[in-house]
């Protein structure tokens, strides 16, 4: 309000560590200099890139198209638990007794 001392407006400011966590994370951002935010972002770019050409060449290496799978259910046990992860490969080999056979099911809007 008009009149009122700066006194006043400090003693109207939280303390930092009573703002909450985003609002913590904002004061951080804004004290942060252009070069340090331009660095944490192509860190962050980096990263995701990284992982993406990981993927993409699990993707050639195996011929698979989903090289890695997480079982969901408990309908592979006990071989396989819920939470697992399977490498797969595709192979043209003959599929041989006791190798796991794992199936790719398209599912389009029209089929259902």
């Amino acid at each position: 309000s008009p009149g009122t001392s700066p006194e006043k407006w400090t003693a109207l400011r939280r303390a930092p560590g009573e703002m909450g966590f985003i609002g913590d994370q904002v004061e951080s951002i804004r004290s942060m200099q252009v070069r340090q935010v331009l660095a944490q972002i192509i860190s962050l770019g980096m990263i995701v890139t990284s992982a993406l050409i990981i993927w993409k060449g699990l993707i050639v290496a195996t011929g698979s198209e989903s090289p890695v799978v997480v079982v969901l259910s408990g309908s592979m046990e006990p071989g396989f638990k819920r939470g697992d992860i399977l490498f797969l490969r595709m192979s043209k080999e003959p599929i041989r007794t006791g190798e796991i056979v794992v199936f790719n099911v398209d599912v389009s809007p029209t089929a259902c």
